[in-house]
Protein backbone atom coordinates (compact mmCIF):
# COMPACT_ATOMS: atom_id res chain seq x y z
CA UNK A 1 0.00 0.00 0.00
CA UNK A 2 1.45 3.44 -0.69
CA UNK A 3 1.59 6.21 1.98
CA UNK A 4 0.39 9.71 0.97
CA UNK A 5 3.96 11.46 0.96
CA UNK A 6 4.60 14.93 2.90
CA UNK A 7 8.43 14.84 0.79
CA UNK A 8 8.48 18.01 -0.43
CA UNK A 9 10.70 16.27 -3.70
CA UNK A 10 7.17 14.72 -4.60
CA UNK A 11 5.24 17.54 -4.43
CA UNK A 12 8.35 19.45 -6.65
CA UNK A 13 7.97 16.57 -9.49
CA UNK A 14 4.01 16.52 -9.21
CA UNK A 15 4.23 20.51 -9.65
CA UNK A 16 6.72 20.74 -12.36
CA UNK A 17 4.68 17.69 -14.14
CA UNK A 18 1.39 19.99 -14.01
CA UNK A 19 3.63 22.69 -15.24
CA UNK A 20 5.04 20.49 -17.98
CA UNK A 21 1.91 19.46 -19.85
CA UNK A 22 0.04 21.23 -21.95
CA UNK A 23 -3.40 18.45 -21.92
CA UNK A 24 -3.83 15.39 -20.40
CA UNK A 25 -6.49 12.20 -20.39
CA UNK A 26 -9.81 12.98 -18.64
CA UNK A 27 -12.35 9.63 -18.07
CA UNK A 28 -15.78 9.75 -17.47
CA UNK A 29 -18.24 7.31 -16.71
CA UNK A 30 -21.75 8.12 -17.42
CA UNK A 31 -25.45 6.28 -19.13
CA UNK A 32 -23.25 5.79 -22.49
CA UNK A 33 -20.95 3.81 -20.76
CA UNK A 34 -16.83 4.70 -20.14
CA UNK A 35 -15.09 7.43 -22.24
CA UNK A 36 -11.86 9.18 -22.44
CA UNK A 37 -10.82 12.36 -24.09
CA UNK A 38 -7.54 14.00 -24.39
CA UNK A 39 -7.95 17.64 -22.75
CA UNK A 40 -6.05 20.67 -22.58
CA UNK A 41 -5.38 22.08 -18.84
CA UNK A 42 -3.94 24.55 -16.50
CA UNK A 43 -3.41 23.99 -12.95
CA UNK A 44 -4.50 26.43 -9.85
CA UNK A 45 -2.56 24.41 -7.50
CA UNK A 46 -1.58 21.00 -7.62
CA UNK A 47 -5.14 20.20 -6.13
CA UNK A 48 -7.24 22.12 -8.95
CA UNK A 49 -7.37 22.02 -12.44
CA UNK A 50 -8.99 24.01 -15.36
CA UNK A 51 -10.54 23.00 -17.92
CA UNK A 52 -13.49 23.47 -20.87
CA UNK A 53 -15.34 21.10 -22.85
CA UNK A 54 -17.64 21.13 -25.64
CA UNK A 55 -20.83 22.14 -24.58
CA UNK A 56 -22.78 18.93 -26.64
CA UNK A 57 -19.93 16.59 -26.04
CA UNK A 58 -19.79 13.11 -24.40
CA UNK A 59 -17.18 13.93 -22.11
CA UNK A 60 -19.63 16.81 -20.83
CA UNK A 61 -22.53 14.92 -20.83
CA UNK A 62 -21.30 12.03 -18.30
CA UNK A 63 -19.39 14.83 -15.90
CA UNK A 64 -23.25 15.92 -15.77
CA UNK A 65 -24.50 12.93 -14.49
CA UNK A 66 -21.86 11.53 -12.68
CA UNK A 67 -18.62 14.41 -11.58
CA UNK A 68 -15.94 11.75 -10.08
CA UNK A 69 -13.63 11.45 -13.18
CA UNK A 70 -9.97 10.09 -13.33
CA UNK A 71 -7.25 11.99 -15.04
CA UNK A 72 -3.56 10.65 -16.28
CA UNK A 73 -1.06 13.41 -17.13
CA UNK A 74 1.69 11.56 -19.07
CA UNK A 75 3.50 12.06 -22.39
CA UNK A 76 2.50 8.31 -23.47
CA UNK A 77 5.85 6.66 -22.08
CA UNK A 78 5.77 5.00 -18.43
CA UNK A 79 9.89 5.79 -18.40
CA UNK A 80 8.58 9.67 -18.06
CA UNK A 81 7.68 11.20 -14.72
CA UNK A 82 3.54 10.76 -14.92
CA UNK A 83 0.57 11.60 -12.73
CA UNK A 84 -2.69 9.85 -11.98
CA UNK A 85 -5.97 10.90 -9.75
CA UNK A 86 -9.66 10.71 -9.18
CA UNK A 87 -11.12 14.29 -8.89
CA UNK A 88 -14.96 15.90 -8.56
CA UNK A 89 -15.54 17.86 -11.47
CA UNK A 90 -17.84 21.01 -11.23
CA UNK A 91 -19.39 23.10 -14.47
CA UNK A 92 -18.90 26.77 -13.54
CA UNK A 93 -20.38 29.84 -14.51
CA UNK A 94 -20.37 33.72 -14.13
CA UNK A 95 -17.05 35.04 -12.89
CA UNK A 96 -15.93 31.89 -12.37
CA UNK A 97 -16.13 30.89 -15.98
CA UNK A 98 -14.21 33.85 -16.89
CA UNK A 99 -11.18 33.25 -15.03
CA UNK A 100 -10.93 29.28 -15.87
CA UNK A 101 -10.59 30.82 -19.40
CA UNK A 102 -8.62 33.56 -18.74
CA UNK A 103 -6.27 31.09 -17.07
CA UNK A 104 -6.18 28.26 -19.86
CA UNK A 105 -5.56 30.70 -22.98
CA UNK A 106 -1.99 31.79 -20.24
CA UNK A 107 -1.14 28.49 -20.18
CA UNK A 108 -1.97 27.36 -23.65
CA UNK A 109 -2.83 30.08 -26.03
CA UNK A 110 -3.70 27.50 -28.69
CA UNK A 111 -7.09 26.94 -26.80
CA UNK A 112 -8.36 30.17 -27.81
CA UNK A 113 -10.13 28.86 -30.70
CA UNK A 114 -12.15 26.78 -28.55
CA UNK A 115 -13.27 29.64 -26.31
CA UNK A 116 -15.36 30.68 -29.57
CA UNK A 117 -17.51 27.59 -30.13
CA UNK A 118 -20.21 26.40 -27.42
CA UNK A 119 -17.99 25.46 -24.96
CA UNK A 120 -18.37 25.18 -20.77
CA UNK A 121 -15.42 25.33 -18.18
CA UNK A 122 -14.62 22.96 -15.90
CA UNK A 123 -12.88 22.76 -12.62
CA UNK A 124 -11.67 19.59 -11.35
CA UNK A 125 -10.42 19.33 -7.16
CA UNK A 126 -8.23 16.65 -6.88
CA UNK A 127 -7.96 15.02 -3.46
CA UNK A 128 -4.58 13.01 -4.07
CA UNK A 129 -2.17 12.31 -6.64
CA UNK A 130 -0.40 9.51 -7.75
CA UNK A 131 3.43 10.76 -8.71
CA UNK A 132 5.01 7.49 -10.82
CA UNK A 133 8.87 8.12 -11.49
CA UNK A 134 9.86 4.94 -12.63
CA UNK A 135 13.96 5.43 -13.44
CA UNK A 136 14.01 7.22 -10.05
CA UNK A 137 12.58 4.03 -8.32
CA UNK A 138 8.77 5.35 -7.88
CA UNK A 139 6.99 2.24 -8.53
CA UNK A 140 4.34 1.96 -7.24
CA UNK A 141 3.86 5.54 -6.95
CA UNK A 142 3.85 7.79 -4.63
CA UNK A 143 1.09 9.46 -3.29
CA UNK A 144 0.67 13.32 -2.31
Amino acid sequence: MTTIEQNPAVQTLLECTLARHKSMFLATSGSDGSWVSGVYFAEDGPKRLVLVLEERGRTLKAIEENPEVAVVVSTGSPMEPFLQARAVAEIVDGAEDEAVRQRLVAKVPEAAPFLETPIRTVVLTVPRWRVTDIPNGWLPGKEF
